[in-house]
Order: structure tokens, then sequence, then C-alpha cells
């Protein structure tokens, strides 16, 4: 692999695409700590010293921003309202038949999704720093602890000059995002994601060696366990034979020829893992906004009720067991229910009986559709499984070593493994196209 990157540097057209890449990064990096109009950059800083973000329900749209959602940046949002526009549009192409009409029509169709994608994505970046702006008028809502204000002056035009400067900041991380998948090494918007999350790594483990070095050296061994594990199911895959019969077409013969259909053990990826933490938190949002406020009063039964069994990891506390319980049901859940979205065994049937394809020893049409889904649902259990058990690992942490914040683990590590793999690849096959050996050479 070093050697790879080595050879990188030294292709022209290699090393200005990876320079590109890491000056793209560095802007989006340096955009995360330039608060918006109306906030107190130092305000925020005292209050993030003295905060308790432990179990914060809004602690992973806070991994997915880099950090800069509890900065009150103008990148505070993150490429998080692109994720939820992305996932939505890909759920409606089986609910709207244009958008399912829009997926077959190949890359024009494929353009125009994007288009529909970045028109939500700005729709739900309205929403969601509408939201952020009204949380942080009550500080000690986002921050915990006795954080007082963040905004000196929180009259309504600033507050809508905030939220139209985070839409804007959402904006500009697409067109950073776009500007790194055509000029320089390709897949932007996931590479920001990587470096949003990796960002987070350093303080998380220099935390953990401050605390105890014997933690430390037992994070590091349990994240190097969970990488080796997440990279040897990544790339997983049951592969289904497919073979062409020959066809005659004039005096041309086509088909004849043996391929597969690659099924990874993890079709549906870090899905069902945002999807469950996302409705979990939901229950936490909403007694947020119903706690006590005064010193004395009393907060309601049902307030309480969630605190103890449906919060992540409150400060002082472990999660419960019933939490535990209800985020595994619903990872598996979401694991079936977005792969049998994403992939139709009865069309992939329709295409291969099209186009004379067949599966050995399967008849094609209806039995192949039943087979493929047979075999779907298989590989699925185990992977909805190995999904619950990586998203189970933060809180186990927690519990068994008293780690609030465990970097390595759940959806952050899923994505760091699956964004460096699927970059490196990335790499090596335009390495490939610039230093070929073959019979010329």
């Amino acid at each position: 692999m070093l050697s790879a990157f080595v050879r990188a540097f030294k292709t022209p057209d290699l090393r200005k695409k990876i320079l590109f890449t890491l000056a793209i990064m560095a802007i989006y990096r340096f955009g995360t700590h330039v608060p918006s109009p109306g906030v107190d950059y130092q305000l925020v800083q005292q209050c993030l010293d003295n905060a308790e973000l432990s179990g914060n329900v809004l602690g992973m749209i806070n991994l997915f921003s880099g950090g800069a959602m509890v900065q009150l940046s103008v990148f505070a949002l993150g490429i998080m309202p692109y994720i939820t526009a992305a996932i939505i549009v890909q759920l409606l192409t089986v609910v709207i038949p244009r958008f399912e009409q829009l997926k077959k029509e190949g890359q024009a169709g494929q353009t125009k999704m994007t288009q529909y994608t970045r028109y939500l994505t700005i729709g739900l970046a309205v929403l969601q720093a509408s939201t952020l702006v009204t949380i942080a008028r009550e500080p000690a809502r986002l921050f915990g602890g006795t954080c007082a204000t963040v905004m000196p002056d929180d009259s309504w035009p600033h507050l809508v000059l905030m939220v139209l400067t985070m839409t804007a900041g959402t904006g500009l991380i697409m067109w950073l995002g776009e500007l790194i998948t055509e000029k320089g090494v390709g897949n932007g918007m996931s590479l920001l994601i990587f470096v949003s999350i990796a960002a987070s790594f350093p303080a998380a483990l220099s935390q953990i060696y401050s605390r105890s070095v014997t933690t430390f050296v037992l994070v590091m061994l349990l994240g190097l366990a969970v990488m080796t594990l997440v990279v040897y199911v990544e790339q997983c895959q049951r592969r289904i034979p497919v073979q062409y019969a020959k066809r005659m077409i004039g005096r041309r013969q086509y088909g004849g020829t043996s391929t597969y259909i690659p099924l990874k053990l993890n079709m549906a990826n870090v899905i069902p893992i945002i999807f469950a933490s996302s409705i979990l938190l939901l229950p936490s949002l909403v007694a947020n906004f119903n706690r006590p406020t005064q010193t004395g009063e009393v907060a309601p039964g049902w307030v309480t009720f969630i605190d103890r069994y449906l919060s992540m990891g409150l400060s002082g506390q472990g999660t419960h067991w019933v939490y535990m319980l209800v985020y595994t049901v619903l990872i598996i859940f979401f694991a079936f229910f977005y792969t049998s979205v994403t992939f139709n065994p009865t069309e992939v049937a329709d295409n291969m009986k099209r186009y004379g394809g067949f599966i050995p020893g399967i008849r094609a049409g209806r039995p192949t559709a039943e087979y493929l889904e047979y075999v779907i649902n298989r590989i699925t259990t185990p992977g909805s499984l190995y999904l619950a058990g990586l998203a189970l690992i933060p809180l186990i942490a927690f519990n068994a070593l008293q780690v609030a914040d465990f970097p390595l683990g759940g959806a952050s590590i899923i994505i760091i493994v699956g964004v460096g793999l699927q970059t490196v690849k990335q790499i090596e096959s335009q390495l490939q196209q610039h230093d070929y050996e073959g019979f010329l050479r």
C-alpha cells in the first residue's frame, strides 16, 4: 500500500488530484471552526469546556459534522442534510413511479435524481438549521451543564441570518464534495464524511489516555480487533454464478460468457445504524424539551421513563439493557428493509432472462427471483447481526470501561474503513491506467 502511494505521488496527474483533494479537505475543516454570525466564539468555547456531551441526543449529528455543530459554525449541519436527502430519494424510488422511471433512464435519469437530491438537501438544511438555532437559544439543552448563553443578541434578524448562513454552508459542502468527485480522487461526499469522523479521533483517544493508560491500551487493542473484523466482513461477497447462452445475430456470435452477481454480506452498509439511532433519538429529543428548567421542579413521569430506559449513556450512568435490545431489533429490521428496497430479485431475474442469462441449475424467470431472494435473506441475517454487534460496542465499552466517547465502534468505524478501502481501490485503478504493464513494455 505504501509503495502505491509513493507511485501515486510520482504520477503528475494523480499527484495533482491528491493535492487538490487534500486542499478541499483543509478548507472544509477550516469552515468547521468559523462561527456563524451572532455567535460569540469565546462563550461557545467556555460552554464546551464544561459540556456534558456524552449521551447528548444530537451526538450523532455532531459526529458527522466533525464537531462543527456544537461550535455553531457555518458548517454546523455538516453533511447530514445531504445524507438524509439521498436516503429519502432512494427510498422514494419504490413509492413514486416517476422516480422509478428516472432510475431506469441511465445517466440522464441519474442527473435528474441528483438535482432533486440537492433541492431536498437545501430544504432539510433550512429545517435542521432552524431546529439547531432554536435549541441554541437555551444552550444548556445543547451543551448541558450551566451554560447560560452563546448568542449575546438573539433577536429575530440575527436568528434568520444564522439559519441562512448554516444553509449556505451546507450548499457549499455539497459543492466541495462534487469538486472532489470531478477533479480529485473521486468519492467526494464520502471523503468529507471520512474527514469529519476522523477529526474526532485524536481528541477522544487523548481524553481516554489522560484518564487511564491501561484503559487506553485496552481501547486500542479492541479497536484493532474491530477494524480487522470490519475489513474482513466488508470484503465478503456471495458470488452467484451467471451463464449467458450463445446467440447468433447475423454472422456474429454473442454470449456464451460466464460472470457472477456479487452480493455483499453487508448490503445495507451503515444505513440501518443511522435509521435506528435516529428513531431512538426522537423520544430523548422530545423529553429534552419537557425537562424542568428551574430548580425544584419535578420532571413528568414519561420523561423519567425515557431518561432511564431509552437514553444513550447519560452522564453518570450506563445505557440500560432495554435501550440495547430495542436498538438491536431496529438495526436488524432496517437491515432487511433497506436491502429489500435497494435490491429487487424480480428485476434482476427479468434482466437476466431478457439478455439470455441464467444461474446454473436454476430455471430463468420466477425460480431465479425466488432463489436470489432466498440467498439475500440468508446473507442479510449474519450481516444484520454484525451491524448490531458493531453498534453495541460503544455502549458496552461505556458500561465496562467507563469510556463515554468510544471512537472505534458503531457507524464511525464502518464509514472510516469502507471509505478508506474504496479510496485506495480508486487510486490503484488510476495507477493501473498510467502504469500498465503489458506485452508492449
